[in-house]
């Protein structure tokens, strides 16, 4: 049970700092459909791809003192700021995750905006419908996200550079 914990402290601090409930959401989902052994369970939700037993998980390093949550006021809206603290850095280190490709994925996704990770993330939940269908699922589901034909073509791109 405490494996899942550790796996996401893991990516927290490849990561270094993740900025966003939604981006870190969207990370270890997106690690997963990379067929890293990340075990939370997702459904589709508003903002795409969404595991209430990560937000759980989370809460609970937080709640530990194994993970930082820092929230920013931005204005209208709230943004949180996940980091590892010492104690996480060396909870982590009874662990042994054989994971090597995961600092250069992390980079790649973590480097991304949110918005962006979400289309990504949603074509990659419906990944067994063909790409016509998941275009055209895209525009209706998010419609109010209105990504470009030349965004869904660059998530593509991204995925298929991230081997997904």
């Amino acid at each position: 049970m405490l494996e899942d914990h550790a796996k996401v402290i893991a990516v927290l601090k490849e990561a270094g700092e993740v900025i966003g409930r939604k981006k870190l959401q969207k990370i270890i989902y997106i690690c997963k459909k990379l067929q890293f052994p990340f075990n939370e369970k997702y459904q589709f939700h508003f903002y795409g791809p969404y595991s209430e037993e990560l937000t759980l998980r989370v809460e609970e390093l937080c709640n530990l003192g194994l993970v930082t949550e820092v929230k920013e006021s931005k204005g209208g809206y709230y943004q949180y700021k996940y980091t590892v603290t010492d104690e996480g850095h060396e909870f982590l280190g009874h662990y042994d995750f054989q994971m090597p490709e995961l600092h250069q994925c992390i980079d790649e996704i973590n480097s991304q905006s949110s918005r962006f990770l979400e289309l990504v993330s949603t074509i990659l939940f419906f990944d067994r419908l063909s790409k016509e269908e998941v275009v055209e699922k895209v525009h209706t589901i998010k419609r109010k996200q209105n990504y470009s034909d030349d965004e869904i073509t660059e998530a593509y791109t991204f995925i298929e550079k991230l081997g997904c």
